[in-house]
């Protein structure tokens, strides 16, 4: 071996020698010339404690179990990267739970609502329900006034609120009840609506009829002009003079000698004196070709000619004519022919 490299061994034994001390750099006054042109001396080398190096402790980590008289009992050793993961992992289960426990929740609360609406909606649906039934109801006697107005309008012609009925109608007859379980509550509603928009005007023509009524109404003989039984009827009957057959053209009224007679409607008084078989006698015009006729008076009180209103005092009852005992003989003529008196006597 050569003496540099002595030189350099013992340098290198110094060093390990001695930790943390730095190798001396050679004088270059002092044995230079031995040493080979261009040499250099090398640079310290450290120990193996000072070096640089990666502490492998420091890449793991430990978990200690301790119980709690400060034991140490179990000790865990993790690598660095295991523990990161685990503990990213852990992080994500929790995000992954929480996330689940919010939606959960969110479930249950919807699922309550969903309850409520429920109820709410069965609610509804029955309120629905009975609404249609009421609906149809209500159409149903609604439909029925179209016969009443029938049977009203009827007597008077069948021109009589024609405006309202003269739609062609149609159908089978082999239904009792209409069809409406399928209809929902606005076309019930719609329905209703323009059978009640009809009605309307089927009631608004039987008022203008029943105004036009009123007024043949009131003209009609329709109040008694006495008050007392009836002691013969219209018709035919057994003579109270000759046992034979007769026909009698009106009706005969038990009242008392003086007994106030009044106009049974409105008319004018066309004859005011005595006839025959009649006796003193009042015959009132009260339109329409109806005449009304009060015989066997004993006193007149209105004029010929004049006009009366209903209740208007005519006569006073009496036993004049063919009589055999006071009373009022009361007739009514429609075109100038004798009919039941009865059939106008309401009030």
């Amino acid at each position: 071996m050569s003496e540099a490299a002595q030189v350099l061994d013992a340098g290198e034994t110094a060093v390990g020698g001695v930790p943390g001390a730095a190798v001396d750099t050679p004088n270059p006054g002092r044995g230079r010339a031995w040493l080979p042109r261009g040499w250099k001396p090398a640079r310290a080398a450290y120990p193996p404690s000072r070096r640089r190096s990666t502490n492998p402790r420091r890449a793991r980590f430990s978990l200690l179990v301790v119980r709690g008289d400060g034991v140490r009992v179990v000790r865990f050793n993790f690598a660095r990267a295991l523990a990161v993961g685990g503990v990213v992992m852990l992080a994500g289960a929790g995000s992954f739970v929480g996330a689940l426990l919010h939606d959960w929740l969110q479930l249950r609360h919807l699922t309550r609502e969903s309850r409520t609406f429920a109820a709410q909606i069965a609610e509804q649906r029955k309120t629905i329900e009975d609404f249609n039934r009421r609906v149809a109801a209500l159409r149903k006697e609604v439909g029925a006034w179209h016969e009443l107005h029938a049977r009203i309008q009827e007597p008077f012609g069948p021109d009589a609120g024609r405006s309202s009925r003269d739609r062609g109608i149609g159908g089978a007859t082999n239904r009792s009840e209409p069809l409406v379980s399928g209809l929902s509550a606005s076309e019930e509603l719609n329905g209703l609506t323009a059978t009640i928009m009809e009605e309307g005007e089927n009631l608004r023509a039987l008022d203008r009829l029943m105004q036009r009524a009123g007024k043949a109404l009131a003209a009609l003989p329709s109040r008694w002009p006495v008050r007392g039984s009836v002691n013969s009827e219209f018709g035919n009957r057994k003579s109270p003079w000759t046992e034979d057959r007769e026909f009698h053209a009106g009706i005969d009224i038990g009242a008392n000698r003086g007994t106030p007679v009044q106009a049974p409607a409105a008319g004018t008084v066309i004859f005011a004196g005595t006839a025959p078989e009649y006796g003193t006698t009042v015959i009132v015009d009260h339109g329409q070709d109806i005449k009304s006729l009060y015989g066997h008076l004993s006193q007149i009180s209105v004029k010929q000619g004049q006009k009366v209103e209903r209740g208007t005092l005519l006569a006073y009852t009496g036993n004049t004519g063919r009589s055999s005992g006071p009373h009022l003989h009361y007739e009514i003529l429609v075109k100038g022919q004798a009919v039941n008196p009865r059939a106008y006597l309401w009030d």
